[in-house]
């Protein structure tokens, strides 16, 4: 195999986990990437719960007290969502999850 090759498994394999782990995150939807290394997340259940003015207050939020770091989707035009990227180790997108979670369904 080459490793262009594991790579792209790795990469695949860490997309599906990201996707699948935030779609049960409530107020969280999400659909595949096409081709990045980022999920982009309609967060606007979750902003609605939390009573947060928007996305940007949400990634404020996950930073300060998940210590998880997100983009506003207001910065790409689409309000509501939140872009997170999926370039780290499959141990660390675990533990991001775990934070998201317990800020999110305390």
């Amino acid at each position: 195999h080459s490793v262009l090759a594991e790579m792209t498994r790795a990469y695949h394999k860490r997309h599906d986990y990201l996707i699948s782990a935030l779609n049960r995150i409530e107020g969280f939807e999400c659909r595949p990437g096409e081709g990045t290394f980022y999920a982009f997340p309609r967060a606007t259940g979750a902003i609605e719960t939390l009573r947060l003015k928007d996305d940007g207050e949400l990634a404020k939020l996950l930073i300060e007290k998940a210590d998880v770091a997100t983009v506003p989707g207001s910065a790409f035009g689409a309000p509501g969502y939140v872009r997170m990227s999926f370039a780290s180790s499959m141990g660390t997108l675990e533990e991001s999850i775990g934070r998201i979670k317990r800020v999110i369904m305390p």
